[in-house]
């Protein structure tokens, strides 16, 4: 009877436990959990989270600010692809039809965005050509007027600011050349192997504060622990540029040529792509660290685009190609994105950085430029010309970024008509700024399509 009871008792045991859930086994993490499991909530040294920005991006500004990169003035970009190398001369060309870039022909390109390299108004643009004249010449012109000569020298000294992070491309050599991004657009391209990952090893351990080594390939934690021991500017450093370089690699999963015939690619999301660069096992928790990485690049080039509006605000500002009707509508959209940008409310805050010890703040403000000047340099050594198109914009736009976080009084001190002396941005300037964060939009909102695409996945 004892042993009846015993055996009762423990079958209504098994049963409330299989009832009350204890002897189920738990489901499975899905890919979209394991790629996506630490890209949520606050993000680090910030007051924003991620689920305020991907609202904020895909349903308020990644629609207007697709239909302004579309735009005559946006989507033509002049570009230097022939530079050397200035580190190594063993560079591997690659030789890939999808990594070719494809010049435009000179009457493809609207007359306007070829008669200078940057535009406030006709008036004022009538004094730049006569000032780079000058420039080019070498020396300030006596017969020229006093106005003239105060621009060429106010322009020199600009050009030689401490305030420029990137080493721009000299837009008057003859090799460089005009390209349409639309029709180059960023997507997987095939560069890998040795040759890309020397990029980004140079990138990592000669460029962002790393005075300890480690691979690229594989980071501990013991890395993760010295990172947040640095101050908060050389954290942002590197986070920077890993968000830079999670975006990148976001962009070519969402455009990956998924299938080829004689009559056509087929171009599309790599799910298997994208697993293999942020899935948290695959990656060894790395991963999801490089997604929110990218948000915090996001709120960096957000926040600079909210202080520049003043800048574009000017009425002599034209976003000038010679289509005076269209350049009209563009500069209405493109002031609706900025004041849109202005309104966001959990923006990163600036001030928090070079605010220490006057000197030193000022040495680390200069190494921090130095370093990036230095990766700026660096995109010349990519072995793929479509790679090298789009890493030479996207840091010349974050570069543009930072110039701009560091400019607050500059900015603040602005004649309100005519051209800005002390501040002012060329035409290179503002259409990398803009397509660099045209490219981060995108990448935010990509997340979101592989969010969905991953739900499903074991």
């Amino acid at each position: 009877m004892d042993r009846g009871w015993g055996f009762l008792i423990g079958l209504l045991g098994a049963v409330w436990l299989l009832s009350s859930g204890h002897g189920e086994q738990q489901p499975p993490e899905t890919a979209a959990q394991r790629c996506f499991c630490q890209v949520s909530g606050y993000l680090d040294d910030c007051t924003c989270d991620v689920e305020t920005i991907d609202r904020f991006n895909n349903y308020r500004l990644f629609p207007r600010l697709q239909k302004l990169l579309e735009s005559d003035y946006f989507r033509y970009y002049k570009v230097n692809l022939k530079r050397p190398c200035p580190f190594w001369n063993d560079i591997s060309q690659c030789g890939r039809r999808d990594c070719a870039v494809k010049p435009c022909q000179s009457d493809e390109v609207p007359d306007g965005i070829k008669s200078a390299s940057y535009k406030y108004s006709e008036e004022a643009n009538n004094l730049i050509e006569e000032c780079e004249q000058a420039e080019r010449l070498g020396a300030v012109d006596e017969s020229l007027s006093e106005e003239t000569q105060k621009a060429v020298l106010q322009w020199t000294k600009h050009d030689d600011s401490s305030d420029n992070f990137c080493e721009a491309d000299d837009i008057q050599s003859p090799d460089a050349e005009y390209v349409d991004l639309l029709l180059n657009p960023e997507r997987y391209t095939g560069y890998k192997g040795p040759d890309a990952w020397k990029i980004w090893n140079v990138i990592y351990e000669e460029n962002c504060f790393k005075y300890v080594s480690f691979s690229f390939r594989k980071i501990h934690n013991t890395f993760y622990s010295w990172l947040e021991g640095l101050c908060v500017e050389k954290r942002a450093f590197y986070r920077l540029i890993s968000g830079l370089h999670a975006s990148i690699n976001v962009h070519l999963s969402a455009r990956y040529l998924l299938q080829e015939t004689w009559l056509e690619k087929k171009w599309g999301h790599n799910i298997t792509e994208f697993q293999q660069r942020f899935d948290g096992i695959l990656t060894e928790g790395e991963g999801p660290r490089r997604l929110k990485n990218l948000y915090f690049l996001y709120l960096i080039e957000l926040r600079a685009l909210s202080k520049v509006l003043p800048f574009f605000e000017r009425p002599d500002f034209q976003l000038f190609t010679g289509n005076k009707i269209q350049d009209e509508e563009n500069k209405m959209l493109l002031l609706e994105i900025l004041h849109e940008i202005k309104s966001f409310p959990l923006h990163f805050d600036e001030n928090s950085f070079f605010a220490g010890d006057k000197k030193e703040a000022h040495k680390l403000k200069e190494d921090f430029r130095l370093h990036f000047r230095n990766i700026s340099r660096i995109m010349d050594c990519v072995g793929c010309f479509k790679c090298r198109l789009w890493g030479k914009l996207q840091t010349q736009g974050l570069g543009t970024a930072l110039k701009i976080l560091f400019s607050e009084k500059l900015i603040a001190n602005m004649p309100e008509s005519g051209p800005s002396y002390e501040f002012h941005l060329t035409r290179q300037e503002i259409v990398s700024l803009f397509n660099a964060f045209g490219r981060i939009s995108t990448s935010v909102k990509e997340l979101e399509n592989f969010r969905n695409l991953l739900q499903s996945i074991h």
